[in-house]
């Protein structure tokens, strides 16, 4: 599952810089944009970290952040499609990954907290 979630999260921190690069380039959207993208790439950045944890409460806490994090994009990207800068086949796409990405992050937060 960690495997799974350090690929998942990588990818989807491609599709923030992408989605970033069209908002503020094509759209001239800077402000929505620029939440979401520190936010988005948070997320791969701290299961990394979490990988390196100093104990099992540290890799817990660390998730959690990460979790955070991919619920706060998901906000930013409801946000951006409901102003109309990311239209609908674009948002589809990504917010399924942003909540498969939080599905993923609470499972493992849920069975780490069981060991």
């Amino acid at each position: 599952m960690e495997n799974v979630i350090k690929f998942k999260s990588y990818q989807f921190a491609i599709r923030i810089v992408k989605a970033y690069k069209f908002l503020s380039s094509e759209q001239k959207e800077f402000v929505l944009s620029k939440q979401m993208l520190r936010s988005g790439t948070a997320v791969g950045a701290l299961f990394r970290e979490a990988e390196h944890a100093e104990s099992k409460a540290d890799f817990i806490h660390k998730l959690s952040i990460a979790l955070k994090e991919a619920n706060e994009t998901e906000y930013w990207l409801m946000l951006l499609h409901d102003t109309d800068y990311l239209e609908e086949k674009s948002f589809q796409s990504i917010i399924i990954d942003c909540r498969e990405l939080i599905k993923i992050l609470v499972s493992i937060i849920k069975s780490s907290k069981k060991k």
